[in-house]
């Protein structure tokens, strides 16, 4: 059994200038992903695409900064519907007061989604190749975040066996019970095997939307698996069917994972822009 180290949030104080891991982490996601976006330039079918059709350094950079603006906006408004809709309708002006806590991924996603709709209109591009695109470059940021999560010693997990070897206590969760490091769970599922999977997947080209829809899928599931290792929001505990709030947002990504990738096989191949 093991205890939690209280990691001190702030990696580095420079007189009122307080650097905390947490942001470091997002830096490192950020970095993470324009590195992975520009070897995503050497993969087919963007290696090929030609004239105005041709992917740049600089289509990432402007995915990037678009993408962080959906995760931010998607993830809070996604977690005042989600989780606290009856809260945050009687105090509406609290849903920008972000500093206070409260992101939801799969809000974030949506939010994603409608940043990459907006990139593939402004540059005439099909959304789902601008989907397949990013996909691959996703995971890497999620399991910075997760490390993010294990520093700040939040979201941990239910309890588990005294018997577990890597059973955690987080004295600060109001219980000396050994609990299941969820946050490590994640890093490892969602992160760094969903990354594994999807990147090795996207290195042959696909048809379009199928990378998106490996994405879809392949999170879906290993956050319904880690979900029954995480504890529960303790506002909202086990729902319907004995399933997370998490999970039950899951399953719309697994069911719409397959039906993408299975309307995506049926579809011809994306033909190639030229120059003109």
């Amino acid at each position: 059994m093991l205890t939690y180290p209280h990691i001190d949030p702030v990696a580095l104080q420079i007189g009122p200038l307080a650097i905390h891991w947490y942001g470091l982490t997002y830096l490192a996601a950020f970095g993470l992903f324009m590195l992975l976006g520009n070897l995503r330039l050497r993969h087919e079918p963007f290696a090929s695409l030609t004239g105005s059709a041709a992917w740049s350094r600089k289509d990432v950079e402007d995915i990037l900064f678009l993408g962080v603006a959906g995760v931010v906006a998607g993830g809070r408004l996604g977690y005042c519907l989600f989780y606290k809709p009856g809260y945050y309708l009687s105090h509406p002006l609290e849903i920008f007061a972000v500093w206070q806590g409260g992101m939801s991924f799969h809000g974030g996603l949506l939010g994603v989604i409608v940043a990459m709709i907006w990139f593939a209109r402004s540059r005439q591009r099909p959304w789902l190749q601008v989907a397949d695109f990013v996909a691959p470059c996703v995971p890497t940021g999620l399991a910075a975040g997760r490390v993010g999560n294990f520093i700040n010693g939040e979201l941990w997990g239910r309890f588990a066996s005294p018997d577990l070897p890597w059973g955690m206590v987080f004295a600060h969760s109001g219980s000396l019970q050994p609990r299941h490091p969820s946050q490590v769970y994640q890093f490892l599922m969602e992160g760094l095997l969903l990354f594994i999977l999807l990147w090795l997947y996207a290195r042959k080209e696909r048809r379009q939307g199928q990378v998106a829809a490996a994405f879809l899928f392949g999170y879906g599931v290993f956050r319904f698996i880690a979900e029954y290792f995480r504890e529960p929001d303790a506002f909202l505990g086990i729902l319907s069917l004995g399933m997370s709030m998490g999970q039950w947002l899951c399953l719309p990504m697994i069911v719409g994972g397959i039906a993408l990738w299975l309307w995506a096989q049926r579809q011809p191949p994306a033909a190639r822009r030229v120059p003109a």
